[in-house]
């Protein structure tokens, strides 16, 4: 098609009631052509109304679209990532557990092993690799950290439950004095943050020491 024709067919479209991206799209020009043959063709205020409404479904639709071809992905991944991992065993378990503890545990503490997190999957996943040494539950000692805003009997009954501990094994909890309004991240933080600990000499020289094995096989040659 000529560009006269194209114009034509562009004045024509506009006419019509068709926006600058719908003639674009079908014309193959630029928007700086339809600037300059158009700009004395607005459309109408309903016009206008409408195509808005229309890219709102539109956008819609688009999103939709892609959120079901994305958990559609999502699950064929999970699908080969639940196959290739299989069911754990008591060692894999205790590997897992050491480099978790590697990553997040605190291991500045004397004599105690301790680990504080927003998840409680993560914590729950602690409270078992802790049995696995013999720990017994009886013995693991919790501390909430709440924000000022958050019911603190609600969250402690919350961590209670989902742990499966006693709430006498729970201390009173930490309240900062801010609240989760401000929080980037705020979804992260719905019941706080749970630090579970274990007082015991033996265990915790144990898993540091496991560690620094681990560690030192990955170390770089002469140190640091």
């Amino acid at each position: 098609m000529a560009l006269r024709e194209k114009k034509s067919e562009a004045i024509k479209m506009r006419k019509e009631g068709a926006s600058y991206s719908q003639i674009k799209e079908k014309l193959k020009v630029s928007k700086s052509s339809l600037s300059l043959w158009l700009h004395d063709m607005p459309l109408p205020e309903k016009r206008l109304r409408e195509l808005r409404d229309w890219n709102v479904v539109r956008i819609e639709r688009f999103s939709n679209t892609m959120r079901l071809k994305r958990e559609a992905r999502w699950t064929e991944v999970r699908k080969r990532a639940v196959k290739d991992i299989g069911t754990l065993n008591k060692r894999e378990i205790f590997l897992a557990g050491l480099f978790l503890y590697w990553g997040e545990g605190t291991k500045t503490a004397i004599a105690s092993t301790s680990l504080s997190n927003t998840d409680p999957a993560m914590i729950r996943f602690f409270i078992r690799w802790l049995e696995s040494f013999g720990v017994p539950k009886n013995r693991l000692r919790v501390y909430v950290h709440l924000y000022a805003d958050m019911d603190a009997q609600k969250e402690l009954l919350y961590w209670s439950k989902t742990l499966m501990l006693p709430l006498s094994s729970f201390r009173k909890p930490y309240i900062k004095k801010s609240n989760r309004a401000g929080l980037t991240y705020r979804q992260k933080f719905i019941h706080g943050t749970c630090n579970l600990i274990y007082n015991n000499r033996d265990v915790s020289e144990y898993v540091l020491q496991a560690l620094e094995h681990i560690r030192s096989t990955f170390a770089p040659k002469g140190g640091v």
